[in-house]
């Protein structure tokens, strides 16, 4: 069996990628072609996500859906989500983006949700309750967290800057996860917004061995630069970089489908350059 570290690395070596997509369907911005004279329902919500798909599948190294936006949707939109994701090939990660956790019999539900229910690959994790919580997402080795560390919002400084033991509270959470992650390898990665260079940079020199899911590329203005040189483990694995409204709303109209796989292709050229 692999791990999700390995199944990742697989997959960025088949696809020649690190880019990942955020799959985050917003009904204002889909296509004209998908809409009709009573707005957007989410079977064609759903004809959206999966053409996205089918034009970008060889061109990345994950999939990201954000959790919220097919929550908003009710249980038409989790039932279009639970429908998408089998059409995901299964060589390529799925990540729910669902920065999700409780205390431990909560965390057990949330974790049976993702990778039982959902089947998903990994998911992303509050890892503010501390690792008792956290067991049950790092239980089965084939599936992976990535712990909010740095994330690309404005206001992060807010709380992740604050002080433990003389250190920034995001470079605490980064030290746990390294120790995390070793007891229970290949399954334990931080988030770490592009946003944020010079931490990110600091992060890997913490983490030498965590996959980075890498936010804020494209619409926040992340240096993607310095997600491509210090993104990379010790061991080669790369970031995942993720894209989502850059890509996915490359067009709205009856080109986009095509319109996303040129923006993928394109971003995805810039990756590949700036680590060569």
């Amino acid at each position: 069996m692999k791990t999700f570290a390995e199944k990742l690395s697989a997959a960025q070596q088949s696809n020649d990628s690190w880019l990942c997509i955020g799959l985050d369907p917003v009904m204002d911005r889909l296509p004209s072609p998908l809409r009709d004279d009573d707005g957007v329902g989410w079977a064609s919500v759903l004809t959206f996500a999966r053409s996205i798909v089918e034009a970008t599948s060889d061109l990345v190294c994950a999939y990201k859906p954000n959790l919220a936006f097919w929550l908003a949707g009710g249980s038409a939109g989790i039932a279009a989500l639970e429908q998408l994701l089998p059409r995901i090939p299964k060589h390529v990660p799925i990540i729910l983006d669902a920065k999700s956790n409780d205390v431990g019999h909560t965390a057990a539900a949330y974790a049976h949700a993702a990778f039982d229910t959902l089947d998903v690959d990994g998911v992303t994790i509050n890892p503010y309750l501390g690792v008792d919580t956290l067991k049950p997402f790092l239980s089965d080795p084939s599936r992976g967290v990535f712990l909010l560390t740095r994330t690309s919002n404005p206001s992060a400084p807010d709380l992740q800057d604050q002080k433990v033991d003389g250190a920034p509270l995001y470079e605490k959470v980064a030290r746990l996860a390294a120790q995390w992650d070793a007891d229970m390898p290949g399954t334990c990665g931080l988030v770490v917004g592009a946003t944020y260079p010079e931490e990110l940079a600091r992060l890997r020199r913490l983490a030498p061995k965590l996959p980075f899911l890498i936010p804020g590329i494209g619409a926040q203005g992340g240096d993607l630069e310095i997600a491509v040189s210090h993104g990379p483990t010790a061991e080669g694995i790369g970031p995942v970089i993720n894209s989502s409204r850059g890509i996915i709303y490359a067009s709205s109209g009856d080109d986009f489908a095509e319109a996303a796989r040129e923006a993928a292709s394109t971003l995805r050229a810039r990756i590949n350059s700036a680590h060569q």
